[in-house]
């Protein structure tokens, strides 16, 4: 039973491992959230920029660039049902970001449970021991303590770093799912508001150019007769 538990531990703390460098790796700041992608945004003066910004997108892949890419993708819909659109998008890539934390709160739960089965179970074999003769009993009793503690230990030092590590990414994927909605919001801003007032000074030039044709026509109108 014992070399169950301590395979069990082992196991376990090797995966929390695996998983915090992991996470650590994917989370990094130019793996979501890349600077040249935020320089692009901040540059963006109108739909003329539209095919820079793909081109940044494409040579830096990361979840911001995804959310941009679909964006630009839905430009000809209106503001409120591509904000829509990315929002649902958005969340789909933020439940990326989230893989591997689940297992690691899973190690958080089990990790001093574990130990605690160890304690449990060298306990145990500890007071079962008591019966037997003097020698067997100096031999179990060491052992059990030693089952116990060992156990209640490895627990321990897995289930810390594992919260802690948690806790750290939790709070990062939630930093950098505000930061991209703002840039996404801000690139669909810029491209909307562009687009309203080139769509605005069409119509104003259109309706410069018709009352100049009108006073055009009236001056050369020949006069009436009296």
């Amino acid at each position: 039973m014992e070399t169950f538990i301590l395979i069990a531990l082992v196991a376990t703390s090797v995966t929390a491992v695996t998983f915090i460098v992991e996470r650590g790796l994917a989370l990094r700041v130019r793996r979501v959230i890349p600077h040249p992608l935020i320089d692009a945004v901040l540059s963006y003066g109108s739909g003329r920029d539209l095919q820079m910004l793909k081109s940044v997108c494409a040579q830096n892949s990361s979840p911001l660039a995804r959310l941009l890419l679909f964006s630009a993708d839905h430009l000809d819909m209106p503001k409120s049902e591509n904000t829509a659109l990315v929002e649902t998008r958005a969340r789909y890539e933020i439940s990326k970001l989230e893989r591997g934390l689940v297992i690691l709160e899973i190690i958080v739960g089990i990790a001093p449970l574990t130990g605690l089965v160890g304690t449990i179970f060298g306990l145990i074999t500890l007071f079962g021991s008591m019966d037997s003769g003097a020698a067997a009993d100096t031999s179990r009793f060491a052992n059990g303590i030693s089952i116990a503690l060992y156990a209640t230990l490895m627990g321990l030092l897995i289930a810390i770093p594992a919260l802690m590590a948690w806790s750290y990414y939790s709070r990062k994927v939630e930093t950098f799912a505000v930061r991209m909605e703002a840039i996404c919001d801000e690139f669909l801003r810029k491209h909307y508001r562009t687009e309203s007032n080139s769509a605005n000074g069409e119509t104003i030039g259109e309706a410069a150019a018709s009352a100049a044709a009108a006073a055009a026509a009236r001056t050369t109108m020949p006069p009436k007769l009296h």
